[in-house]
């Protein structure tokens, strides 16, 4: 484990619980009193403040980089020095160039390489993306994933050159992979508009931002992430179809609410600001947040030799997409998604959804009145005229 703050706490409460059989066999920190703690909590035999002395240890299997933005290419090259498989949390790189980077390395060394992507692995994501493959909304048309919460918990993220950017970087990673996900991630994403600011805190970085990202089969994502929202962490997502639609609330409503008045309650959630008055708990966080599911998915990959579900190459179009995002909210304009690595599909077009009613007429709307009357809206195929008929 190559970091023992916050997240990774979070990734070691989960890789050590949920499959038993993982085991943390050496930690890096920066700070030695850090790496020390974090050992004795989580049982692990060695502790170091020495990066490479962590990762070339003969007993180490997988490298997990739980790291600032600015250690990973130099943790991701040392793993490719020792041929050890790694995983990396979000986002892979500061930038484009920096993901591109290390996901020629891992693939250059032949190693073992997963995206961190927790958000894509949540119970409520695995369910609905499961509806949208097996067709439950038709067409894709829009996929908008929000995240916002009164800011980071480290030092670094508010210094704009560790961490590379503010919560577009920090927050848009997450909603722009999930909306990608939902679109379908063989779908080149084209172009992207963004309106960022700094609106509240004293940082060189954005604390605010949206974006659409639009994607070449005409499909739009959007993002809306902040670092000054007040009141916890607030993760939801919309998807619309040609036939249908799902919302989630992936963490701040849950379905178990608490008020007091005492005490008695310390710790909430994630990013929750208050201990007393109504509380919305999180059952089981590394659950809701898709710890488990993702851990799962990349050990068992890593055992059967495939690739997992999020791999470099996803963090690095991800990147790409949030640097047209960062060109936008400077220039105000339309940026295109600069890929030079791509792998899906190419020549997307816009499908055509006319739905024909008659030999004469294409199918807009049919709407039950308030008032009993069920009305047909059309289009006539030949004049372009709209309109409607009654029907009994």
């Amino acid at each position: 484990m190559l970091g023992s703050g916050f997240i990774a706490r979070f990734y070691a409460d989960a890789l050590q619980g949920y499959r038993s059989k993982d085991k943390i066999v050496s930690v890096y920190s920066r700070k030695e009193d850090s790496a020390k703690k974090f050992a004795k909590e989580y049982a692990v035999a060695f502790s170091t403040t020495n990066l490479e002395e962590a990762i070339q240890r003969p007993d180490v299997e997988v490298v997990c980089i739980a790291l600032p933005n600015n250690l990973h290419e130099v943790a991701v090259m040392l793993c490719c020095k020792y041929k050890k498989a790694v995983i990396a949390t979000k986002p892979l790189g500061r930038t484009a160039e920096e993901a591109r980077r290390m996901l020629e390395a891992v693939e250059q060394a032949g190693v073992f390489n997963g995206y961190l992507e927790d958000l894509v692995y949540t119970p409520k994501f695995l369910k609905a993306l499961e509806n949208v493959k097996n067709g439950a909304l038709g067409r894709i048309l829009w996929a908008k994933s929000r995240e916002t919460h009164p800011g980071p918990h480290s030092d670094w993220f508010w210094d704009l050159e560790q961490a590379g950017g503010g919560c577009i970087l920090d927050l848009g990673c997450h909603c722009v992979e999930i909306a990608r996900s939902y679109i379908g991630k063989d779908i080149r994403p084209a172009e992207v508009m963004c309106w960022a600011d700094t609106q509240v805190k004293p940082i060189d970085a954005e604390d605010h931002a949206i974006g659409l990202v639009k994607y070449e089969n005409g499909a739009i994502g959007q993002f809306e992430v902040s670092w000054t929202f007040r009141g916890g962490l607030d993760l939801r997502d919309e998807v619309m179809g040609t036939e249908g639609t799902i919302w989630i609330n992936n963490f701040l409503r849950t379905g178990l609410e608490i008020f007091t008045s005492g005490t008695g309650t310390r710790y909430v959630a994630e990013k929750a600001e208050n201990s007393t008055g109504w509380l919305f708990p999180v059952g089981d966080e590394l659950n809701e947040l898709g710890y488990n599911h993702m851990f799962m998915d990349m050990f068992n990959s890593m055992e059967k030799g495939i690739e997992p579900k999020e791999t470099f190459y996803d963090g690095y179009v991800v990147n790409s997409i949030l640097d047209a995002a960062y060109r936008s909210s400077k220039n105000k304009l339309w940026e295109p998604v600069k890929l030079d690595i791509w792998r899906g599909r190419t020549g997307t077009t816009k499908n055509n959804s006319l739905q024909e009613y008659d030999a004469d007429h294409y199918f807009v709307k049919e709407e039950l009145t308030h008032y009993g009357a069920r009305k047909v809206i059309l289009k006539n195929k030949k004049t372009g005229k709209i309109v409607e008929k009654l029907e009994q």
